[in-house]
């Protein structure tokens, strides 16, 4: 089948080649059999390569952390389901039907509405985790020791909140965890539990590897909305749609301390979630729990 597919074109080569170099058809015919031959060698054996770079590479790619919806009040899927997750220690959920939800918070600076947001979790007896960098412990050290005082766990959101997934080093890797570590000791005089976010939920199977080598727990989110943008805050009734229509059994919920939005509605918030049956845990539970 070979031989007929490739007939015309080694006709032709070979008449060419018998015309200037007077070497025998036959022969010529051999040569250019074994060229052929070598040339299908070499194009599978390329192929298989890629398709194993193709199987191998996704973990060390870049992946933006993401959550697709399709049913209101039913977890919705993200890059990596809970069990795949749990090979690196890390969570975007609880596996369970029962009304429970983890509240967290990212805390990249304080712009006055953390106060309101611990008042409002207080009222509640609700315990939350704040994922901070190395310049919140640093500037607010007070707003962290009250976080510790009042039943809250403070996370390591990095110490610079650069793009992790593009640092390949350990030691690099380590660095931006053991700078927060140290000023919340610092702070504290106690060790900060090995909770981590990555900056922007942007990360790679080969950082999940490292965090979990360092006794690091990852933590994503099945929860979040757009509350960062600071010219550009939500209303109330945007914030109460989205955190009302997609609350879910097990969810973690990310909000952001920066947020004056989620300052003014945390305390209705969470009194609207209590009213429709849900109860607030930590993340120690949820990790015990799992």
């Amino acid at each position: 089948m070979l031989k007929q597919k490739f007939s015309p074109l080694l006709r032709k080569v070979t008449s060419r080649i018998t015309q200037i170099r007077q070497i025998p058809p036959r022969a010529c015919l051999k040569v250019l059999l074994l060229f052929a031959a070598a040339f299908l060698t070499g194009h599978l054996l390329a192929r298989g390569v890629a398709a194993l770079e193709t199987a191998v590479s996704p973990v060390s790619e870049s992946e933006n952390w993401g959550l697709g919806f399709s049913e209101e009040g039913k977890r919705p899927t993200g890059n990596a389901t809970i069990e795949e997750l749990k090979e690196y220690d890390a969570w975007f959920a609880q596996d369970t039907e029962e009304k429970e939800l983890y509240l967290t918070f990212d805390c990249g600076y304080e712009n006055g509405n953390t106060p309101a947001i611990l008042e409002a979790l207080k009222n509640h007896n609700a315990p939350a985790t704040f994922f901070v960098v190395g310049n919140f412990i640093r500037d607010n050290p007070e707003l962290i020791r009250q976080m510790v005082e009042e039943g809250h766990t403070v996370g390591n959101h990095t110490y610079s909140h650069p793009d992790m997934s593009q640092i390949s080093s350990p030691e690099a890797f380590e660095e931006e965890l053991v700078k927060v570590e140290e000023l919340y000791r610092k702070t504290t005089g106690e060790e900060m539990p090995r909770y981590y976010r990555p900056p922007r939920g942007v990360y790679s199977t080969e950082n999940l590897r490292m965090a979990k080598d360092l006794g690091y727990q990852t933590f994503f989110w099945s929860l979040a909305y757009v509350d960062w943008q600071q010219d550009a805050q939500p209303t109330h009734e945007e914030a109460f749609e989205k955190l009302l229509g997609r609350i879910h059994p097990g969810a973690i919920v990310l909000l952001h301390n920066t947020s004056r939005t989620n300052g003014e509605i945390l305390d209705e918030l969470l009194t609207r979630w209590e009213s429709i049956g849900y109860t607030f845990h930590s993340l120690e539970e949820l990790t015990a729990n799992s």
